[in-house]
């Protein structure tokens, strides 16, 4: 069943491209596609759900990834078929996470989103973080980078995000990256599945197009500043400084999937 589209408002308007230009540039400088905080944003400064601000998220996210992908690009910091193999999961991950998307509560959605984030947090914060380092070139290597991928694509069609904080931590911490090159990675391959998920979730009507232009546009305008500013930035701050933000993102979520919990047990005792 299709969410119709609801009038918004200026302030909504500004919120939008509020979201877009945090998430670009959250893009650009972590590696990742800026859903990760678009969701929570949208969810707080908008009042979308969960299943149409995970859509709406991962369609904005798009264009942005694009434009970081280039600036990783031109630095020489890609893994080009680490990104393939990646990318080659991600397809089929993202569209099993769009139909996943479509049948869940709302409820299993707002936890399963909170637990990725303290645990993807926990692990910037307290892992190791390399400016140097390639990814082992082998057969090996390029089948588990294939089934990360799926994993990754799964999570990006079920919470919205571009997959950048799971394939991130993985390249580096499993498959020996450093993290410029991670990030460059995870930007390039992160391309394919969310323009697969965008497409199967506009089929089935959960994305605001026009919130999602808006938010992808702020979003792709700032998306190179937050690639110069990861070229800057010492890798272990870099890790440490996302960490933080991720765990007062899901702090935010859990707080308000409790809310929500106990107004929807009082209800039935009001109508009674």
């Amino acid at each position: 069943m299709t969410t119709p589209t609801p009038v918004r408002t200026r302030r909504e308007w500004i919120a939008f491209v509020v979201v877009g230009l945090i998430g670009g540039f959250l893009s650009g400088s972590f590696g990742v596609g800026g859903g990760i905080v678009m969701v929570p944003l949208l969810i707080w400064l908008t009042g979308m759900d969960q299943r149409r601000a995970s859509a709406t998220s991962l369609a904005a996210i798009v264009p942005s990834v694009v434009v970081g992908s280039i600036g990783y690009l031109i630095h020489g910091e890609v893994d080009l078929l680490a990104a393939l193999a990646l990318a080659i999961g991600t397809v089929p991950g993202a569209l099993i996470g769009t139909r996943l998307l479509r049948r869940l509560p709302l409820s299993v959605l707002r936890w399963g989103f909170v637990v990725l984030l303290v645990i993807i947090a926990l692990r910037l914060i307290f892992g190791g973080a390399d400016r140097g380092g390639e990814v082992d070139q082998n057969v090996l290597t390029f089948a588990l980078l294939v089934l990360v991928g799926v994993v990754t694509g799964i999570c990006s069609g079920l919470f919205g995000v571009g997959g950048g904080v799971i394939m991130v931590p993985v390249l580096v911490a499993g498959f020996g990256a450093g993290d410029l090159v991670a990030k460059g990675t995870s930007l390039v391959a992160m391309i394919a599945s969310s323009t697969v998920g965008t497409v199967s979730n506009s089929r089935a009507g959960l994305v605001d197009l026009r919130a999602a232009l808006v938010v992808g546009v702020a979003a792709t305008a700032i998306s190179y500043v937050g690639v110069l500013v990861a070229l800057a930035m010492p890798a272990r701050l870099s890790a440490v400084l996302f960490g933080i933000l991720l765990l007062i993102s899901s702090t935010q979520l859990a707080l308000r999937a409790i809310r929500l919990q106990r107004a929807a047990k009082r209800q039935p005792i009001a109508q009674a």
